[in-house]
């Protein structure tokens, strides 16, 4: 499988016979090269949206329309899309699975908020989450936004994920510290890439800490619109 970072919490995941983007915010990322936005969306199959803040859902009504590909996420926020935004949807909620071609995805916790903003004030989207991606015994996990939850443990249990993609930035998700926590005491990660950092100031700008406290896990830190083959 091949994941590129998209910057902040995006990601172009090709696994099985699915390209998905994963929460793709590239316009107004002070990460993400404009000028790169046709290489992350080419070919994409799916979209995959953990919850409704613009950080991650900035980009994906654009690319679902221009690719005419269904995005897919909790029930209560792609039903309101699929109403008022005519994009097709694979809408479900926690505990849930779909299969996307050869590759099944599962909805699971997290703890955060989720809600997109308006002129009258933030509308509530239905609750946030992260995925279990997983294709020919191989699983991804994907966090989306979140803090340390005793959760993990059953995700570990249930699902076994090889490669974790966790938050660390802080101030709105775990850090680097207690995403290592997470990773050390409920997963067995061969491989671990950080996101949710370095975006704004406000976030943590290095992963360092993360590596320094996880010697027998591949923590893989890359470049914007880096490949890494898995």
């Amino acid at each position: 499988m091949k994941i590129t970072w998209l910057g902040h919490s995006g990601f172009r995941i090709e696994i099985g016979d699915q390209i998905l983007l994963v929460d793709p915010w590239l316009a107004g990322n002070p990460m993400f090269p404009d000028d790169r936005r046709a290489e992350a969306i080419a070919g994409a199959t799916h979209i995959l949206v953990s919850h409704g803040h613009f950080d991650h859902t900035g980009d994906i009504l654009a690319i679902a329309k221009e690719l005419e590909i269904p995005v897919v996420g909790i029930f209560d926020l792609i039903s309101w899309w699929e109403s008022t935004q005519g994009i097709a949807g694979v809408g479900f909620n926690k505990g849930g699975t779909v299969r996307l071609g050869e590759v099944s995805v599962t909805m699971v916790n997290a703890l955060h908020s989720s809600s997109i903003g308006s002129d009258s004030g933030p509308i509530y989207t239905g609750g946030e989450a992260g995925y279990m991606i997983e294709h020919d015994g191989r699983t991804i996990y994907f966090s989306g936004d979140t803090d340390v939850t005793m959760d993990m443990e059953l995700y570990e249990a249930l699902h076994h994920p090889e490669i974790g993609i966790l938050c660390a930035g802080g101030h709105f998700t775990m850090d680097m510290k207690r995403a290592a926590y997470a990773a050390k005491t409920f997963f067995d990660f061969k491989t671990l890439i950080p996101c949710h950092y370095r975006t704004f100031p406000l976030l943590e700008q290095s992963a360092d800490a993360l590596v320094a406290a996880l010697p027998d896990v591949d923590v893989k830190t890359p470049e914007v619109m880096e490949t890494l083959d898995l």
